[in-house]
């Protein structure tokens, strides 16, 4: 075996570059993954049935900060960092712990990672979690869809549960989000896909996922990568669509790889325009002028409707919003919260004096998470703790501001209402407009 290698990961980005770039590589040898962001990943193995023929016992998944230690104790020569929507002082951070234990700090790029489609490939990718890359994608798939392809949706890992059980997924009926134990993060991007009327895939083994995506037995004419975080696509894309995001200018030239899926895009899609601050539009617009001249700008709008308004004006409202936007996405607004605004509520409840268990560290970790509630869903006791928090919150409304209705999922006694949003273009050119001129 060649030098020793650590990959710092969340659950996804590390285990693709591990497949793509070190799994068969004899110049390497990889001891172990680091686990961050996702609950109770780490004391897991990388299970050997995954890992190749180098690795027949598997690979260890430790936490985070043990880093230091794993480094001197493994005598790591190479950590390499896997893992997105991390900011650049986040990322030197790391690589300075990585140094004074001794190792080398590596980022793969997308040369080592991606993979090439004998199809072609549609990449939907942002600048930040929570940009709105799903409802961006959602849009590109009903304009294909109109023309008669046959559409195949790939999406960023998210393999929480049996990682051997996970290796290919393929979500065609709402049934299939039971078959494979969903989480509620996951389902809140399978779900949108699956009553559309689109295949979606996932899993851990994106080799073994694009043949099968390819091959789809519903037939594929374009296959659309459905982008997490702000990670760029494990696919080679023949065009790039990167979501960034006004209410936090300037973050997409300050967290990674969030400044890399911007350079590289073909159009870039300015969403929330009619929620946000025009200086910050301009802002986004600026930076994206200077570095990427060449892309096509679209501006986009994201309007909020609520399927019972009655419910929100002079309430008192806990406002429910999807778990990784709030966490490491940073976001202080979502829909729920402009719903609450827009409709009159008279209050937005602070749950955190109510939260319950893993809840309530989630609220210890991410402290700027507010008045909001993170729908965190990552497995059965993280739900109950959900179902048990929003009970005791004193309320008079619940707003799922969710891309699923989470009552479907989780048991709330008070009065709910959903709210929905999609994208909408304003002005020229539209993704329409593009697609037309996209090669198929």
């Amino acid at each position: 075996m060649g030098k020793r290698v650590i990959i710092i990961g969340a659950a996804g980005r590390d285990f693709h570059n591990f497949n793509t770039f070190f799994r068969d590589n004899k110049d390497y040898e990889v001891v172990a993954f680091t686990a961050a962001q996702i609950p109770d990943i780490d004391g897991r193995k990388y299970p050997g049935d995954l890992a190749g023929n180098l690795y027949p016992e598997g690979i260890p998944i430790f936490p985070e900060d043990e880093l230091p230690k794993l480094i001197k104790e493994m005598k790591v020569d190479i950590a390499v960092f896997s893992y997105s929507d991390i900011s650049y002082n986040k990322v030197m951070s790391t690589s300075a712990i990585v140094n004074a234990a001794g190792a080398a700090f590596m980022l793969l790029g997308p040369n080592d990672t991606m993979i090439k489609s004998n199809k072609p490939v549609i990449a939907v990718c942002a600048t930040r979690t929570g940009c709105g890359k799903s409802q961006t994608s959602r849009r590109i798939i009903e304009y294909l869809m109109e023309k008669g392809l046959k559409v195949v949706a790939v999406r960023h890992p998210m393999p929480y549960g049996d990682l051997t059980k996970q290796k290919v997924q393929r979500f065609a009926n709402l049934s299939d989000l039971e078959k494979h134990y969903c989480t509620i993060e996951e389902m809140e991007e399978y779900e949108p896909h699956v009553v559309r009327g689109n295949v979606i895939y996932s899993g851990v083994d994106y080799g073994a996922i694009l043949k099968d995506a390819e091959n789809d037995p519903d037939g594929c004419d374009v296959i659309l990568w459905d982008g997490g975080n702000n990670d760029f696509p494990f696919f080679k894309p023949d065009l790039m669509v990167t979501v960034a995001d006004p209410h936090r200018p300037g973050h997409e030239l300050s967290y990674y790889p969030g400044e890399v899926n911007l350079r590289m895009a073909d159009v870039v899609v300015i969403n929330k325009i009619d929620s946000a601050n025009r200086d910050d539009i301009e802002t986004v617009r600026r930076n994206i002028r200077k570095v990427n001249p060449k892309a096509q700008i679209v501006d986009g709008a994201s309007p909020i409707k609520s399927d019972h308004p009655e419910l929100i004006e002079g309430k008192r409202v806990l406002v429910i919003e999807d778990g990784p936007t709030l966490t490491h996405g940073e976001m202080k607004i979502g829909a729920g919260t402009v719903a609450a605004q827009k409709y009159g509520a008279a209050e937005i409840v602070d749950p955190r004096p109510y939260a319950t268990g893993k809840l309530k560290k989630t609220f210890e970790q991410y402290p700027d998470v507010g008045v909001l509630l993170p729908a965190m869903g990552y497995g059965k006791e993280q739900i109950k703790d959900l179902e048990k928090t929003i009970a005791a919150t004193p309320c008079d409304t619940v707003i799922i501001g969710t891309p699923i209705d989470l009552s479907r999922i989780v048991k709330i006694k008070q009065p709910t209402t959903r709210v929905h949003y999609d994208l909408q273009e304003i002005g020229y050119p539209a993704l329409k407009d593009i697609l037309d001129g996209f090669r198929i």
